[in-house]
Parts: structure tokens; C-alpha cells; sequence
């Protein structure tokens, strides 16, 4: 018997046997996936909860998924929760929730900087940009592996998304708690050099991490060169009064600035924080505390403390213990003593915005500001005119060092106070670009006219011969209607 089937019946059993198909068998179904760089970085976090989610819970606990969630730019480093689960082990917790509120804020900001940085970027010393929190982040190599803070590697580099980057990490970056002097005083390798610091009273200057300043608190800088025990012990100094015998006759009084072993010992304290990455790849001056002396460092084939260039003698860093993080500052290991020693003077470019209560104003390194006071604004820069603006980018003014410089309009005067210039006989100009003449001032004594068609840098605002190592007035005066952009000061010294 023949069953015949109409063509009606034919085409509903296809229908059904398409159903069936689509829907009756048990595949996923297709989905999009977002790119990451079409992703901001909360996004990208969310969306791998099997290997974040527990930064996640930390950056939504510190309140800030929503401030990973704007254009930025940002850089991140992203621990695992593996790197996760192993901190919270480290000290001491079982979960995210029991660490402290306030701390949870702490850790987030230090994984984060307010720009785009990719590992091209990175070299040896430290990121270009302090971390959310201020610090500076320490970069390192070992072998081709780059190192953050001497103890989190990146594993996976350059991860691109909408608001900047991401490095992820594999273990969490510890945020650098101590001072320079108790981080010294954590090793054991450095004891000699520490009773140093103590007995001098230097300790107490290193301890300092941050001090009231205006409305709120300013950060210290500074820089160390330690020298550990071994290197004292190879000098026949094997406790801390062989070390101050060395260099005073009148230990009674190592407190003192002017005394051998106190000068001994600042001479390895430097103002101002200088990773390896911080030392120009030149012979430069960098002042010890008091600004009473400097320490040349010399950048070629390697770093050079005080080069002798006729016999090719220097002090060098101990790279493999340098670099290491402080809350203030930074701390490098040296081979040597390092003597207290005078250098040769060399060129010194000063930058009219670099002071501190200049620099600890929101506005720096970020956008303009206006001021009217001129006499009581700051305490080393005193103006006459309508005004005076922190100028900041680099638009229309030429070549303007870290593009910032100070500015103003109409008939004006402008004088600052240098930092202690090394004695010595010196070639003074500026970077100064104005559309009008000016009269330049030193410490009281008109020294030069200066055209505004005269070239920035290279016109000579007059030769003079120090006999002490001082601060120093200079003040620019216009004598018709112009604009001011004062970027430098530049002292060379004439050999």
C-alpha cells in the first residue's frame, strides 16, 4: 500500500523538522563579544569575574568603579585573584572584608596612575607619573620580565580599553609605608650607616614624611645614598665610632652642620627624590639637604657619583639594592664611602615654577591659575603688574621646559629668589620670551637691556664671580607694554 503525501503535508513536516532544529538541540547560542579597548576599565573587569572579581570588590569597596568608569586616561595594574587571595594571606585576613575601610582606598590608588603609560614606557627607575596616592612606582628588569615595586611582575602587558591601559600583575603592590630612615632601619646591611643618621640628628629629617603646609600637607622628597657595612668594613670601620674618628676630631659635636662627620654624613642626603630613571644623562649637580654642596652624577655607560675624568675614577651605584621605595624618597646602595667632595660647577637650569608653594597647588602640571597679590602669594616669587598666571602646555611660547613657565600681561616685574647657586664664576641667561625689552636685575644691581628681538637662551644677562655658595634675587623689569613667559634661569660656568 502506497501512502501519497500533499504538498501542504510536506511542507508543515519541513517547518516542524526546522524547529526541531533550531530549538530542540542543546548549542549556545552565538554571542558578541566586546573588545577590550570598546571596553572602560570597570567594564573589563566585570566581564572576567573568574580572574578580577576580587579587585572589582576592592575598587567598588574604595567607591571607586564609577572613577574606572570615566574617559580617564588611566594605567592599572591588575592583580589575579590569585594575587588577591595570596595578600590577604599575607596579612593575616581571610577576605577582602576584613581589611580596613580606609586601607581599601590606599591599595586601589596605588594600582592606578592618572595617564596612559605602556610598557615601551617603562625603563629603570620609576613611571613618569606618581601613582594616584602620590608615590612613585619603581621599575625594574629581570631578564626580560619588568618589575614594579621590586615585587609584582607583569604578566600580561598593554591591555588596551577605552580609558587607558592595563598591566595585570602578579602579585598585589604593597603601598610603601615607612620613611627613608626606617626603611634603612629594616636591614640589618645598612646598621653602621643608620647610627650615623641617628646620632647626627639626620634621622630626624628623614623621618618626615609629609608637613603642614598652607590648607593642607606638602610631601617630602629626598634621595640617599647608603652605604652598607661591608663597604666600611673593608675600610677597617666596624662600629659607629670608628666611622665618626674618621672624619671628626670633635665628636662631642657631630650634631653640627659645620662639623667633619656630620658633613659626612648629609653628603649622602639629597633633597629632592631621584630614582636611577631621575639622573639626566649628563654630568649634573645634585644639592645635599643643606644646599650648602652637591654631588655630581654622571650618566653614560653607567652611573658615575663625582667622575674624575683624568683618571677615570667614580663612585659607583650597587644597582642590584638601588632603587628601592621609600614613602619620601628614594634609597641606593653605593660601593664606596663617597667622601665629602666639591665639584667643578657646572650648568644649572632653574625653572621659575619650581617651588614648593608653587608646585603643591592643584593647578600644577595641570592647568593655568591666576594670582593678584603679588608681594604675599609666595615667598620667592614677588611681582608689580595686573596680575600673574601659572602658565601650563606648551601652545604658543616656543620651547618651555615641563611646559610650564610663569606669565604676564601689560607693564610688570617679576623677581625670584634662586636656591643656594654653587660659588664659582658663571654665564647668566634665560629662557624668557616677551615681545617687548626688559631690564634684568641681580641681587639689586641692574646688569643687562635685553631686547625682545635678543634670542631666549643664548643673550647674556651678565658674567659673575661668586666667592660663597648663596641664593640670589633676579628680577625682570619691561619697559613698554608686552607679555612675559619666563620659563629658566641658566648659569654657566666659565671655565
Amino acid at each position: 500500500m502506497k501512502i501519497f503525501l500533499s504538498g501542504k503535508l510536506i511542507g508543515s513536516l519541513c517547518i516542524l523538522l526546522l524547529i526541531a532544529i533550531l530549538f530542540g538541540c542543546s548549542q549556545e547560542p552565538v554571542m558578541w563579544k566586546i573588545k577590550s579597548e570598546q571596553q572602560v576599565i570597570s567594564d573589563y573587569i566585570a566581564s572576567n569575574p573568574d580572574q578580577f572579581s576580587e579587585f572589582g570588590k576592592l575598587l567598588e569597596n574604595a567607591g571607586l568603579t564609577s572613577l574606572m568608569s570615566v574617559r580617564g586616561p588611566y594605567t592599572l595594574f591588575l592583580p589575579n585573584n590569585d594575587a588577591m587571595n595570596a595578600y590577604y594571606k599575607e596579612n593575616g585576613v581571610n577576605s577582602l572584608e576584613e581589611l580596613d575601610n580606609n586601607f581599601k582606598k590606599t591599595l586601589a590608588y596605588n594600582h592606578l596612575v592618572a595617564n596612559e603609560i605602556m610598557t615601551g614606557d617603562i625603563g629603570l627607575g620609576t613611571l613618569r607619573d606618581t601613582n594616584a596616592i602620590g608615590d612613585f612606582l619603581v621599575t625594574e628588569f629581570r631578564g626580560s620580565d619588568i618589575i614594579i615595586n621590586k615585587q609584582s611582575k607583569i604578566i600580561k602587558r598593554n591591555i588596551q580599553v577605552a580609558n587607558g591601559y592595563i598591566h595585570q600583575i602578579d602579585k598585589v603592590i604593597d603601598p610603601v609605608k615607612l620613611s627613608i630612615y626606617d626603611k634603612l632601619a629594616t636591614d640589618p646591611s645598612y646598621s653602621i650607616f643608620v647610627a650615623g643618621l641617628k646620632c647626627t640628628g639626620l634621622k630626624d629629617t628623614l623621618q618626615v614624611i609629609s608637613f603642614p603646609f598652607g590648607k593642607k600637607n606638602a610631601r617630602t622628597r629626598y634621595t640617599v645614598l647608603a652605604v652598607p657595612d661591608t663597604i666600611f668594613n673593608r675600610y677597617g670601620i666596624k662600629i659607629i665610632d670608628d666611622l665618626i674618628a674618621r672624619y671628626t676630631a670633635s665628636p662631642d659635636s657631630i650634631t653640627f652642620i659645620k662639623n667633619g662627620f656630620y658633613r659626612y654624613m648629609e653628603y649622602h642626603c639629597l633633597g629632592g627624590t631621584y630614582y636611577l630613571s631621575g639622573f639626566d644623562s649628563e654630568t649634573k649637580l645634585y644639592p645635599v639637604l643643606s644646599n650648602d654642596n652637591n654631588v655630581s652624577i654622571t650618566v653614560d655607560t653607567d652611573y658615575k657619583l663625582n667622575y674624575d675624568a683624568v683618571n677615570k675614577s667614580y663612585t659607583a651605584f650597587n644597582i642590584t639594592y638601588s632603587n628601592v621605595p621609600a614613602k619620601n624618597g628614594a634609597i641606593h646602595s653605593i660601593k664606596d664611602l663617597l667622601p665629602v667632595f666639591q665639584p667643578k660647577a657646572s650648568i644649572i637650569v632653574f625653572e621659575t615654577t619650581n617651588y614648593i608653594d608653587v608646585m603643591q597647588g592643584d593647578y600644577f602640571g595641570k592647568y593655568y591659575m591666576k594670582w593678584f597679590d603679588g608681594q604675599n602669594t609666595f615667598a620667592k616669587i614677588k611681582w608689580k603688574g595686573d596680575f600673574m598666571q601659572y602658565y601650563y602646555k606648551n601652545h604658543d611660547t616656543g620651547d618651555i621646559l615641563n611646559w610650564d613657565c610663569l606669565n604676564m600681561n601689560g607693564f610688570w616685574e617679576c623677581e625670584i629668589t634662586t636656591p643656594k647657586i654653587m660659588k664659582g664664576q658663571y654665564k647668566m641667561s634665560g629662557n624668557l620670551l616677551t615681545d617687548s625689552d626688559y631690564i634684568v636685575y641681580v641681587d639689586g644691581m641692574q646688569t643687562a637691556l635685553i631686547k625682545g628681538t635678543d634670542p631666549e637662551k643664548t643673550t647674556s644677562w651678565g658674567e659673575f664671580s661668586w666667592e660663597s655658595t648663596k641664593e640670589h634675587k633676579i628680577k625682570v623689569v619691561n619697559t613698554s607694554w608686552g607679555t612675559l613667559f619666563w620659563d629658566t634661569v641658566i648659569f654657566t660656568p666659565i671655565k
